[in-house]
């Protein structure tokens, strides 16, 4: 056969029943064919119809032959045996629904004597009156309930008044047919379910709770009551539902709480010495915005995270109706300089004595030839630039502390501080040169701060000294000296030959016992910064005069804003020392960062109160720059924009001492004018490092290296960037090349500079040039490429450039006087005979400082 007969000839999947299976009441044989010929014989199971004996439609069938129409044993007995869990699950159902009912009367009960202790006896009777009446009505309304027949068939069906779930039936026998059909209903049974019906109504009333009245502004509404009559009735009065109450509720409750949001209250603002914006905001409970513009209504531009001061947030607290407090937070402070001493603890100590006058009149060599030594050798340029603080042991025992000043003009910080930590002033005049302007600075500063002072007139060996006449010029300065009648002791004296230093000690310590000098040694050390600077190796070196107490290796002081432990005393002579006694000055190891010079110095108890005075003052100085920084005013700040002409030099200063730093900055600053200015962008104590570098590279500015220098880094750094380094030691040079580096910024001076005029003799057309005036050179010369100015009868009516100059066929470069020329102005023509032609330049002058 070929392949596709095979495919012809394919069977179908077919059922059939064999002619010659036997067949039984139980099982049959079926035969089942498949593709490809092949078959198999199955067993067919077939189940028989259930048949009951009451259905009219079994009687006779073909399904109920040979059947007697009685029921088996087994059927009985799983008959009586689910009628009776039927009536066990039934008295258990009714069992539970009267537990349910009772549970429910008292739930009942329990609301009722809320509801009475909520609304009041008063409201209740109100209440019960309404519902009898009602109660009245509807007996009056409904109809008389049908008379029921009594049924014999099943008198146990009329006890409970409740609908109850059918049972289960557990046998499968009891099943009924799915042809069967249900049994038609009477007029007794449906008298019955209606009945049913009005007890599970009943049920649902008692389940009813009481609401409360509503609440918002509508009248209360009735309660729900358990009636049958109005369960029967179906016309009960619809009420909220509880998420509508709830919702109610939390309505008039936020309605409450924004009308007492919107009451304004009054605070009691606590006011420290400086504020941030955002934190007065916070305390006054106002938008940060707001407060923002009401500063700028007073001309301050503030961000939210700038300070202001306690003045100005006590105007903003006021304006906004709040009680403004002040408080100080300087309170950390209290007791640092501790208790006054008793006169019976204090004990003499050596005199304190500062040194000044004019620079160059010899106050270092002075001092020199007191302790023979040699201090200003070292000095750059033999003049002293920093502060200095030595100890003199004199033959008989006792102790003079001199502390040396600059005498530059530059230092009158230095001076002054000097004159504050002092008991005497020694004024040091030359002889030959007279009163000058720092001596009478030092005059000043002496009566300022209201110490003797002792006039020292130096250098007496030369010719030309005239101390008499020095002692005439102190009288302009209201310095009285002996010799003239007054209480100020003068002692002559020469620093380089040594003559009269023993009277001028005698006289320094006939001074000293005439102001009784005492001091208490056995207390906390306190004192005064003298100087400070950045040591490679030892860190940040202070030198403190010790004004009270004793101090020693190891304990904690404050200094300003930077604290430490004191880890080695060094004396003037470079010894290391244990302790330090009252007017003794020594260099201390040990800060975190460096002092300013004139901070007072305390020894406190524990590094966490000496860690907590350093962040206050270190806070309180920064509020305190942040608000200068915002107080200039808008219109300021306007007019600053519209110039735009004033010109900045910067400069980052750095410096070996603290002192020099202040000198420098203080000089800088007086340089400055309304057309260029220095900025000092940085300026701190100790070497050029990278970071200066990069901060003068972004504002295009100059370092400043004041007896410091600049490591490896930071010199390929300002190489590769092109950044000026200019180190000095004096500070006259600093001075002097900032000054001409501020002139190279100023605008230069246009001059004009007159050339010579010519007389138009005769105007000529040209049809390429236009009008060419013919001229004569009256006076100087003409040049081409100059300012040329027309003038008729005396008026200037044209100024403008020179467009050809030409000597006959010629173009020429300048033609001079008693020539004549031709000349054609740049886009102008209205030339006549008899005008003047004024020939100028405009150079320019570079201004100076």
């Amino acid at each position: 056969m070929t392949e596709e007969s095979k495919q012809t000839e394919k069977k179908t999947l077919t059922l059939s029943l064999k002619p010659d299976a036997k067949k039984s009441s139980d099982s049959e044989q079926v035969r089942q064919s498949f593709s490809h010929g092949r078959s198999k014989t199955v067993a067919v199971e077939v189940k028989r119809k259930r048949v009951h004996p009451g259905d009219s439609r079994s009687q006779g069938g073909a399904g109920s032959k040979g059947q007697s129409g009685r029921l088996t044993e087994g059927e009985l007995g799983a008959r009586m045996r689910a009628l009776q869990e039927a009536m066990k699950n039934q008295s258990q159902n009714a069992t539970e629904q009267e537990e349910a009912i009772r549970r429910a009367e008292e739930t009942r009960k329990k609301l009722e004597e809320e509801r009475i202790r909520v609304f009041g006896e008063e409201r209740l009777a109100q209440e019960e009156k309404d519902k009898q009446v009602a109660r009245e009505k509807e007996k009056q309304v409904a109809p008389a309930p049908k008379q029921s027949k009594p049924e014999p068939r099943a008198p146990q069906q009329a006890a409970p008044q409740i609908e109850l779930p059918p049972a289960k039936e557990t046998s499968e026998s009891h099943r009924p047919s799915q042809k069967q059909h249900p049994r038609p209903i009477d007029e007794d049974d449906e008298e019955e379910a209606g009945k049913k019906r009005a007890a599970a109504k009943v049920v649902e009333a008692k389940k009813l709770v009481p609401t409360s009245p509503r609440r918002d502004g509508e009248a209360p509404r009735k309660l729900n009551r358990n009636v049958i009559s109005r369960a029967l009735s179906g016309d009960e009065e619809r009420s909220r539902s509880m998420a509508a109450l709830k919702r109610a509720r939390q309505k008039q409750k936020y309605a409450g709480q924004a009308a007492a949001d919107t009451i304004k209250i009054v605070r009691e603002v606590i006011i420290p010495e400086f504020i941030t914006v955002g934190e007065l905001a916070n305390r006054m409970a106002i938008r940060s915005g707001d407060v923002v513009k009401s500063l700028m209504k007073l001309g301050m531009m503030v961000t939210i995270n700038q300070s202001i001061d306690a003045d100005t947030a006590e105007l903003i607290c006021t304006e906004f109706g709040h009680t403004p407090k002040r408080v100080s937070e300087a309170d950390v402070e209290t007791g640092l300089k501790g208790i006054e001493d008793k006169t019976t603890d204090l004990l003499p100590r050596a005199p304190v004595v500062t040194v000044m006058g004019h620079v160059d009149h010899g106050k270092t060599s002075l001092l020199d030839a007191l302790r023979k030594t040699n201090v200003v050798s070292g000095e750059a340029g033999g003049i002293t630039q920093h502060i200095g603080a030595y100890q003199v042991q004199l033959p008989q025992g006792k102790k003079i502390t001199f502390i040396d000043t600059p005498g530059h003009a530059a230092f009158t910080e230095m001076r002054a501080r000097g004159a504050n930590v002092t008991d005497i002033v020694i004024l040091v005049v030359a002889a030959d040169d007279g009163i000058m302007e720092q001596t009478k600075e030092a005059i000043n500063h002496a009566k300022a701060a209201g110490v003797p002072i002792i006039v020292a007139v130096n250098k007496i060996d030369k010719p030309d000294a005239n101390p008499e006449r020095v002692r005439s010029e102190l009288l302009n300065s209201g310095i009285v000296t002996e010799e003239f009648g007054g209480d100020v002791m003068c002692v002559e004296v020469s620093a380089k030959m040594g003559l009269n230093l023993d009277k001028l000690e005698e006289a320094i310590l006939l001074q000293a016992e005439v102001l009784e000098l005492q001091a208490n040694p056995n207390r906390s050390a306190e004192g005064v910064v003298v100087e400070a600077k950045v040591d490679r190796g030892r860190g940040t070196v202070a030198t403190i005069l010790i004004q009270r107490g004793t101090l020693q290796v190891g304990d904690i002081f404050v200094a300003g804003t930077e604290m430490g432990r004191v880890r080695a005393l060094i004396n003037d002579q470079g010894h290391k020392i244990d302790i330090a006694t009252p007017a003794m000055p020594v260099e201390i190891l040990g800060f975190n960062g460096v002092p300013s010079a004139g901070d007072e110095f305390f020894v406190v108890e524990t590094e966490a109160r000496a860690r907590e005075v350093a962040e206050f003052r270190s806070r309180r100085e920064r509020d305190a720059r942040a608000v200068a920084s915002v107080r200039s005013s808008m219109e300021q700040m306007m007019s600053r924009i519209a110039a735009g002409e004033a010109k900045e030099l910067g400069v980052v200063i750095k410096t070996d001492v603290q002192g020099s730093l202040e000198a420098i900055a203080q000089s800088l600053g007086k340089l400055s004018t309304e057309e260029v200015g220095v900025r000092v962008l940085h300026a701190a104590v100790g070497g050029i490092n990278e970071s200066d570098i990069v901060l003068a590279r972004a504002s295009g500015g100059v370092v400043i290296g004041f007896n410091v220098r600049a490591n490896p880094q930071a010199r390929d750094l300002a190489r590769r960037d092109g950044v000026d380094i200019r180190y000095y030691s004096i500070i006259y040079d600093v001075i002097d090349d900032i000054k001409a580096a501020m002139s190279g910024l100023l605008s230069p001076t246009l001059r004009e500079r007159y050339l010579g005029s010519a007389e138009i003799r005769e105007v000529f057309i040209n049809s390429k040039v236009g009008k060419v005036a013919g001229c004569y050179i009256t006076e100087g010369m003409v040049r081409r490429g100059a300012k040329v100015r027309l003038l008729r009868d005396n008026v200037v009516i044209h100024e403008g450039t020179l467009k050809t100059l030409r000597r006959f066929k010629d173009e020429v470069r300048e033609v001079k006087e008693s020539y004549e020329c031709g000349m054609a102005f740049e886009n102008y023509n209205d030339i006549r005979q008899g005008d003047i032609i004024e020939c100028f330049e405009i150079e320019s002058v570079a201004r100076q400082l």
